[in-house]
């Protein structure tokens, strides 16, 4: 598969504390790449350089074999990267047409008027909700705050694959939802997979991480210790004790 995403020697530093180091990664198009590892291993400071949320210390990006600058999320949109938290980052008083359009609004008429075509963005939002799987009939002017954990994921992602990003991340999407939720966040990302879209899946659950990923990546103390673990080929226990560390003390 083609390179999408290569990260070469990405350090990050706090003061004293190294959050990471010499880490590199690879996403190639159309993979789903599983980022794991315990709390402070340095997942969460990896995906927020990518995405531009906050500048590494030192390390070269590219997309598409280009060097490029991440010094803000509006970096990592422009060049086809849209990250979606846990809490989704959504507006809870705006509709779903509104959050899905947020900042980048269709214009009717002038543009120097600034009217947005609200008719258009509801055209559009209802077809995303039936692409994600939602199968309510839920009008595209309902506040996010009114919808369900699952739901409001799904609308993070639709817009995501609306703007045709070339990668998703999805920072434990599936934390705190229930059993039909996640596995509706779970048919996303193969959806997205299957739309010629990347991931990368961060998720503490490893059993979902299983369901959905091509490849495994594992980091610890702040470097990655594995980047090539196919799930096909390995079980959770084993995973788990590379992430543990304890496959050093087995051998």
């Amino acid at each position: 598969m083609e390179e999408l995403v290569r990260m070469e020697h990405i350090y990050k530093s706090y003061g004293r504390v190294q959050a990471l180091r010499d880490v590199n990664l690879t996403v190639r198009r159309g993979e789903i790449v599983g980022l794991l590892g315990d709390n402070g291993a340095g997942k969460s400071t990896l995906i927020k350089v990518l995405s531009g949320a906050v500048p590494s210390t030192s390390g070269d990006i590219y997309i598409r074999g280009r060097k490029v600058q991440m010094k803000s999320t509006t970096d990592a949109i422009a060049n086809g990267i849209e990250t979606i938290y846990q809490d989704s980052a959504l507006v809870t008083q705006l509709s779903i047409s509104r959050n899905l359009f947020l900042g980048r609004e269709p214009i009717k008429g002038p543009r120097f008027l600034g009217r947005m075509d609200m008719e258009e963005m509801d055209r559009v939002a209802r077809d995303l909700l039936k692409k994600v799987g939602i199968t309510k009939n839920i009008p595209p002017s309902t506040p996010i705050g009114s919808l369900s954990g699952g739901e409001r994921q799904a609308v993070a992602i639709a817009r995501a694959m609306h703007f045709d990003s070339d990668l998703i991340i999805l920072d434990e999407p599936t934390n705190n939802l229930g059993v039909a939720e996640t596995q509706g966040v779970l048919r996303f990302v193969r959806g997205a997979r299957d739309s010629g879209h990347s991931c990368i899946f961060i998720a503490h659950n490893i059993h979902h991480v299983f369901q959905v990923v091509d490849r495994i990546v594992v980091m610890r103390m702040g470097t990655v210790v594995a980047d090539n673990i196919d799930p096909k080929s390995s079980s959770v226990e084993e995973v788990e004790r590379v992430i543990t560390g304890m496959e050093h003390d087995a051998a």
